[in-house]
């Protein structure tokens, strides 16, 4: 008896660890053309602090040339993290890559096809800092008259240089060879200068001169550090955005047209170092966000005080029609505001379920309070139907199969006997809430969720447990057997933990996993006392000493 109850203690336990998982992928053969990582920012204008080496400088078909990216010795020792190496025809830079390479740095570099050759190019295979790296190149059996080798090296991860020219080798016997064209240099675009705010924000005002959306409510970003902040105030021609709380690496919101994340309009303040960059952004379904190619921000300010990022900026109401993927703000839409990790420039999957207004509303309409929540309230109450039917109504049924059948023998109600009329209505109603919590979900999400885990497995077995039930129940023996004790699964405590994890569902941790867990342990333990009671384990006197007064 106590080995299906140890069972369930220990998956309960093991339901309270969590896990992480990491990936890097370097292969970047979509940028052998122009040799420009889409990191979404411009390469530097400053002196690259890598140089290129050769061990020969002339070459005949089929010869080999050891090629070595290094940093500058003057430079102090700077690291890179990516880099590509090609060799193009010194004619002709912007054609395709020549000859092939083979590895030298096994672990640390790796070669792409680029082109019609493999291996034409070589890239990195982690982001693990470097200070050099070598490959062997082989001309081709028809090679150019002279070759150019270049680079572009990534430093972090909006710094970095585009096809920093390298030396360039001479075919032998070929003589009045064409100098080559002038690298092409990638300069910096003009962006709006960043400034500090000379005071932190304030909500002072909303509702009433701008409109702002606040959690918790009501909280105030001057005063209250955990507060999550975002207010517009239109002006003439512009709308004047603030954004505030607390994130390690960025803060954003967006503009929808649904309270589902995906084809929105999305401002990032990202933290780099002890600064801020402020950028628009477009989503396209639930992907990463693209950086806009053109700036459409002004007057741009941020503040970083106490893990507290603060950001400020002006966006024009409307947008030229060149400018794709930008909202025009005379038009209603719902807010998202998300925050998270960022690395290196890179922001990270949101940790935690962005808020999201009640209401759409209009940008530059009449200045109001709005309301938000960052738990969908079709998922909230998902959670309480399968709680209810999986916790309260299946455990009260089966404990009445179990152990009331003989203390209710006689006791009939509608003609059947008490405890099975009870029974199969709990049982009954258990079967329909879950089918009416099964189905929110996909409501609420339109399809099935990708990012919860194994959770939505288990609920589909919970799901196909729940049609199984009646079935069972028109072959089940006869109401007085002793075989009539079918127990919940262990898979809905599992699926029960793992729900209680989702992002969507905001429950206090870890209160939350210890409530659960106190709620699991105790019925368990009412399970036990139950079944040692009917085997007459324990003795009952002090139900009679409670009801009689005496003594046993």
């Amino acid at each position: 008896m106590p080995g299906p109850h140890l069972l369930l203690v220990v998956v309960v336990a093991v339901c309270l660890i969590k896990t992480a998982s990491g990936f890097a992928n370097g292969k970047v053969s979509r940028a052998c053309g122009d040799m420009m990582p889409q990191h979404g920012h411009d390469s530097s204008s400053k002196p690259a602090p890598y140089n290129i080496t050769l061990d020969k400088l002339t070459f005949s078909p089929g010869d080999h040339i050891t090629v070595t990216l290094l940093v500058v010795p003057t430079s102090g020792s700077i690291s890179f993290k990516g880099f590509l190496i090609e060799a193009r025809d010194a004619g002709n830079p912007d054609g395709p890559a020549v000859g092939s390479f083979s590895l030298l740095n096994h672990s640390e570099s790796q070669l792409l096809h680029c082109g019609h050759t493999q291996g034409s190019a070589v890239s990195h295979t982690s982001k693990s800092k470097k200070t050099e790296i070598q490959a062997m190149w082989e001309a081709p059996k028809k090679p150019p008259a002279s070759v150019q080798f270049m680079a572009t090296v990534v430093q972090k991860y909006k710094v970095y240089w585009v096809q920093i020219p390298g030396p360039v080798v001479s075919l032998n016997g070929v003589t009045g060879v064409p100098p080559p064209n002038p690298t092409p240099t990638t300069t910096a675009a003009v962006t709006t200068t960043l400034s500090a705010l000379t005071r932190p924000f304030s909500s002072e005002g909303c509702g009433r001169s701008k409109s702002c959306l606040r959690d918790p409510v009501g909280c105030d970003p001057g005063r209250d550090p955990l507060c999550f902040f975002l207010s517009f105030t239109p002006e003439e021609r512009t709308v004047l955005f603030e954004l505030s709380g607390p994130a390690d690496g960025y803060l954003s919101f967006a503009l929808s047209l649904d309270k589902w994340m995906g084809n929105d309009d999305i401002y990032l303040c990202v933290r780099d170092g002890d600064s801020v960059d402020i950028n628009a952004a477009y989503v396209s379904g639930r992907t990463h966000p693209e950086l806009a190619s053109k700036n459409v921000l002004s007057d741009t300010a941020w503040q970083l005080a106490d893990g507290v990022i603060q950001c400020r900026f002006r966006r024009d109401i409307f947008l030229p029609r060149q400018i794709e993927s930008r909202f025009s703000l005379d038009q209603s839409y719902f807010l998202f505001i998300a925050h998270g990790r960022a690395g290196d420039g890179v922001i990270h999957r949101h940790d935690r379920q962005p808020l999201i207004s009640t209401h759409q509303t209009v940008i530059t309409g009449p200045p109001k309070n709005l309301a938000g929540s960052r738990s969908p309230l079709l998922i909230k109450f998902h959670g309480v139907f399968m709680l209810v039917a999986w916790m309260t109504t299946v455990t009260t049924g089966v404990i009445i199969a179990r152990y009331f059948k003989h203390d209710w023998p006689e006791t009939r109600l509608f003609g059947r006997r008490l405890w099975f009329q009870v029974h199969r209505a709990l049982m009954t109603l258990t079967v329909l809430l879950t089918c009416v919590g099964f189905s929110l979900p996909f409501i609420y999400r339109g399809g099935w969720s990708r990012h919860a885990g194994s959770h939505p497995y288990l609920g589909c077995t919970v799901m196909a447990l729940s049609f199984i039930q009646p079935i069972m129940a028109l072959l089940r023996p006869a109401t007085d057997s002793s075989r009539y004790n079918l127990k919940p699964p262990t898979v809905i405590i599992v699926a029960i933990f793992l729900g209680i994890q989702q992002q969507a569902l905001l429950l206090p941790g870890p209160w939350s996993n210890g409530v659960l867990a106190g709620c699991v342990v105790w019925g368990v333990l009412v399970d036990l006392l139950l079944e040692f009671h009917s085997k007459a384990v324990i003795v009952t006197g002090w139900f009679l000493l409670m009801y009689s007064g005496t003594s046993f």
